[in-house]
């Protein structure tokens, strides 16, 4: 009977009888809407098992029909699904019998009964479609506070749905009897054609290597990822993975309930008791300091935010630690007041850090020379990294001078050390980290696995066995937060070209409740605002908001995706007031020549321009274009877009002291070579591109190479591998570790140049040569300034292009990503696969951000997106039909290894391509029905929000929802 169910509307509405036996016998069901609604006496008992389902067959004047809208194509359960069928009097359109039954609207499958015995008798026309629509929209009832949510998008789908059969009935009526039925406009018809599934395809074009390259270096080379096949048949070993160690304790978490109160009581008792539990940890077991920079490891007087760590308990399984948390009773005070949304710490004036600023030129007065001036404001939602391993951690105590090893899923293997060390209150040289690989991060797991091995670290220590921490999925989205959730406020000074003269851009970022890397984020977001463009008059500030909520933390692209968004906007915002087309607009504004950005970093935008032509050309833009408009003036209910996107993505850190990196390289007597670094392997080829760095600066084959783990033992003081540095730095370390082994064998192959790689090596140990050496890199060192507002802080820039088409439905909100085409200045790859795969997944998180991931939250901060049920990440049909990804020809890059360039996070922001080309379908469906061109459309773009702003006289019968009356379900927190 959930109301999601998709069968059982249809089951319904078509009379179908449930076969059930039991010790009774045999017994006939009827699934009607008794039966759905749960009437006491329609309910199976639990001794009835289902043996069949009968279903009659319709009459030939009875018509039937199914839909269903979900938030994702494929694998979602839908947000409204509907059964009708109508019974008319034979050979005539007049109704004898009728009936809807909805899905997702209530807590059970309702019917629209009432409605459906008021329409019996009358004709199949649009008198009856007009009427039915109105009868329906007071019969289906939803209250603003409705579980879901959705209110008004929810209702709008019911009586779209009811369009959609009355044009399918009709059509069928049609083909019976052409003469004796109206003609229905082909424009109208195409609504109903499901959107086709068909498999992605597309094409990857790069540089191929030069003909006189040794076939033995494999630099340049689309090289396939080390641990591909492994990933693919499950013996690539991760965290959770390793065997469980005799004693070996399993940790479940209890969290806060409460966004901001008084912690007044902890019992813990009937927990202890519970079987299997051996012991519980709070804060008052933390020899050290508990957490860092206000963020508690254990919460110890006052809670926050929903999801923050009060206490651990340690059993000898994972299903007896959770059984026992659920035990643990805590009393609450609450405290005012509870800020959850950007809004509220505005009004409170409650921020992290100072604000940033950066300006340059007189904003004001290009303002006073601007044609026009558009104001407005746009809200980018945040976003889940649901990495595919969560966050992991195994503490073993070594049982000696406090020595623990941690096995950990951490983008960086120092901070977690540093963070359990000061957390136990013992050196650094106690505490050794390993990670193997990592099951995905993107940013999620630089500074959040510190904390949480900490936590175990403290558990470990005081029962003295060993203690594995997996966070559950719905765990992991509620403790660890997310990308920031943005709001972007904006006014533009224009002249009547689309020539921008002068912009004030204001940013704030939900922070949630602690620093974590916030202010290094709005730091970002404002550096990058600019893109591709030279505004000569802007001024760009950016605030942290502190709220009640989870901390949120760094995410692939750090800042850009949501700075760089609220600049396309603008540009947007202003070709539609001028109407112009867009991409006119952006070209118009891009940089030109050698120039300087806003931090006053100067730059060459030669490939910027390169892209954006190859990218018009690969796509053949102008051309779909009007293939787009074509189709949109053929058909009234699916409209297409089009849109195409310029990128300038600056690479790297502002601190100085992210630009180092460490290697290990050893060579054994048999000839083969451990490799150790201070990257991580996220998935992101790192370790793959090591090994081709060491092969090249060896001269030996791939096979010959071996990379192990990180380990803080092996290679210290590491930075975090993110930002598209990790391969630029750690290969530069390699690189010169390599170079000191082949110094130190030049002799010994000058003597025997025909030897081979093992007899070299065994004649140097013979001479008593050392194999093996550290291998480091001190890199680019320039830090911002941001009294003066400028600093030359990033020492390359990656350029790309992506232009994008999409089809969506006006009824349902639906769209599919139709084809997508992208242009990247890569320089001279390291290695094509890796590289262009990055982008090519970088792209989809992206379009999942700006198009489908939602995060949805209570007004009093609880998370209600707790998992794949709740929150929809892009699929395989998600992924555009067709899907073409270019690197540019390549020109030298001097301050990365090879001339090569970090291409692991500027995809993501070219997935707003999708998010305008959605844009641009729906203005022509504005247009069409004669509503503004101008209007505020928000990210994500999901169905909900497509829907309602493709405006018509569905959306216009369902009264607006009023949020002061009650309060409502969800709220958005940017």
């Amino acid at each position: 009977r959930l109301p999601t169910s998709d069968l059982n509307p249809i089951l319904g509405i078509g009379n179908c009888i449930l076969n059930v036996a039991s010790t009774e016998g045999i017994q006939q069901i009827p699934l009607n809407d008794h039966f759905l609604a749960g009437v006491p006496d329609a309910i199976l008992k639990p001794e009835q098992v289902l043996i069949s389902v009968f279903v009659p067959r319709s009459s030939k004047w009875e018509f039937v029909s199914a839909f269903r809208q979900a938030p994702r194509q494929q694998n979602a359960f839908a947000t409204v699904n509907a059964g009708m069928k109508v019974v008319f009097k034979e050979d005539t359109n007049t109704i004898t019998d009728l009936g809807i039954l909805y899905g997702g609207i209530g807590a059970t499958v309702i019917s629209a009964d009432k409605s459906c015995r008021q329409l019996i008798g009358r004709c199949w026309d649009e008198e009856m479609l007009d009427d039915a629509g109105k009868m329906i929209c007071e019969e289906v009832s939803l209250l603003m506070a409705a579980p879901g949510g959705m209110e008004e998008y929810r209702k709008t789908l019911a009586i779209s749905f009811l369009f959609m059969f009355y044009l399918d009935v009709l059509k069928q009526l049609k083909t019976r009897d052409p003469h004796k039925y109206p003609d229905i406009s082909q424009k109208l018809l195409h609504i109903l054609e499901d959107f086709p599934l068909t498999m992605p395809y597309g094409m990857q074009s790069f540089q191929d290597v030069d003909f006189q390259q040794p076939l033995q270096d494999p630099i340049g080379r689309p090289i396939m990822h080390q641990s591909g096949i492994k990933h693919a048949t499950g013996e690539a070993v991760f965290c959770d993975d390793m065997s469980v160690l005799p004693g070996e304790l399993f940790l479940a978490v209890v969290t806060s309930s409460k966004s901001h109160a008084k912690i007044i009581s902890l019992d813990a008792s009937e927990a202890l008791a519970s079987l299997g539990v051996v012991d519980v940890v709070t804060a008052r077991d933390v020899p050290g300091d508990n957490g860092r920079e206000e963020e508690s490891l254990y919460a110890q007087d006052e809670v926050i935010c929903v999801g923050q760590i009060v206490c651990a308990v340690a059993a000898d399984s994972y299903a007896h630690a959770q059984q026992a948390a659920k035990k643990v009773k805590i009393v609450y005070q609450d405290i005012e007041p509870m800020i959850v949304t950007v809004q509220d710490a505005l009004q409170y004036e409650s921020f992290i850090g100072p604000e940033r600023k950066l300006e340059q030129g007189n904003v004001e007065e290009a303002f006073q020379c601007a044609d026009q001036i558009l104001e407005g404001e746009v809200h980018l939602g945040g976003q889940e990294h649901f990495y595919m391993e969560t966050q992991s951690v195994r503490v073993v105590p070594k049982g000696e001078d406090k020595e623990m090893d941690i096995y950990v899923s951490s983008q960086d293997a120092a901070f977690t050390q540093e963070m359990v060390a000061r957390t136990l209150g013992i050196p650094k040289n106690r505490i050794n980290c390993h990670v193997k690989r990592v099951g995905g991060a993107f940013g999620g797991k630089a500074s959040k696995p510190g904390l949480l091995a900490s936590v175990a670290a403290v558990a470990a220590q005081k029962t003295g066995r060993p203690i594995r921490f997996i966070l559950e999925r719905r765990d992991d989205m509620l403790i660890t937060g997310g990308r920031h959730p943005l709001l972007g406020k904006y006014k533009i000074g224009f002249m009547n070209n689309g020539k921008i003269k002068a912009a004030d851009i204001q940013l704030y970022i939900n922070g949630g409740c602690t620093p974590d890397d916030s202010e290094l984020v709005i730091e970002y977001a404002l550096l990058k605002l600019e893109n591709a463009y030279k505004i000569p008059n802007l001024r760009v500030r950016g605030r942290v908001c502190k709220t009640n909520l989870p901390s949120n933390t760094a995410f692939r692209g750090f800042g850009f995706p949501q700075g760089a968004f609220v600049t396309e906007t603008c540009m947007s915002a202003v070709a539609a007031k001028c109407r112009l087309p867009p991409e006119k607009v952006r070209e118009l504004n891009m940089y030109r020549t050698i120039d300087r950005t806003i931090h006053n970093q100067e730059f060459d935008p030669t490939n910027l321009l390169q892209c954006w032509e190859a990218c018009v050309e690969n796509s053949s833009y102008y051309n779909r274009k009007k293939a787009v408009d074509e189709f949109n003036q053929q058909r009234f209910w699916k409209k297409r877009g089009i849109a195409i996107i310029p990128m300038k993505f600056s690479v790297g850190f502002p601190k100085t002291f992210y630009y180092q990196a460490a290697a290990l390289v050893q060579i054994y007597t048999d000839g083969s070579v451990l490799v150790a670094h201070g990257g991580v392997e996220l998935g992101q080829g790192i370790n793959t591109k090591m090994i081709q760095v060491a092969s090249r600066e060896l001269k030996i084959p791939m096979s010959y190479i071996h990379l192990d783990e990180m380990s803080t033992v092996t290679v210290p003081n590491t930075v975090t591998t993110g930002a598209s540095t990790g391969a630029d730095v750690n290969g530069r370390a390699v690189q010169n570790a390599c170079q000191i082994l082949m110094k130190r064998l030049e002799p010994i192959i000058k003597q025997n140049p025909s030897g081979t790689w093992e007899e070299w090596v065994k004649e140097a140990f013979v001479q008593s040569i050392s194999l093996s050496a550290t291998g480091y890199f001190r890199g680019y060192q320039a830090d911002m300034d941001w009294e003066k507002g400028e600093g030359d802080i990033f020492p390359y820039f990656v350029f790309g292009a992506a232009c994008s088409e999409v089809e969506i439905d006006c009824l349902t909100g639906a769209h599919k990503n139709i084809r997508t085409d992208i242009v990247m200045d890569g320089s001279f790859s390291i290695n094509p696969a890796v590289d262009i795969g990055q982008i090519e997944g970088a792209f989809v998180q992206g379009l999942g951000l700006y198009t489908l991931e939602e995060l949805k939250y209570s007004p009093e901060g609880v998370l209600y997106t707790r998992g794949p049920h709740q929150y929809k990440i892009a699929s395989v049909t998600d992924i555009p039909e067709e899907f073409h990804v270019s690197l540019l020809t390549p020109t030298p890059n001097p301050k990365a290894i090879y001339s090569s360039k970090g291409l692991g996070e500027a995809g993501t922001f070219l997935g707003c391509s999708v998010f305008f080309a959605i844009a641009a379908a729906v203005a022509a469906a504005r247009e069409e029905r004669g509503l503004s061109p101008i209007w505020a459309i928000n990210s994500p773009a999901t169905a909900e929000v497509i829907r309602m702003a493709c405006e018509d006289q569905f959306t216009n019968l369902v009264p607006q929802t009023d949020s002061k009356c009650c309060k409502p379900w969800s709220i958005p927190v940017a």
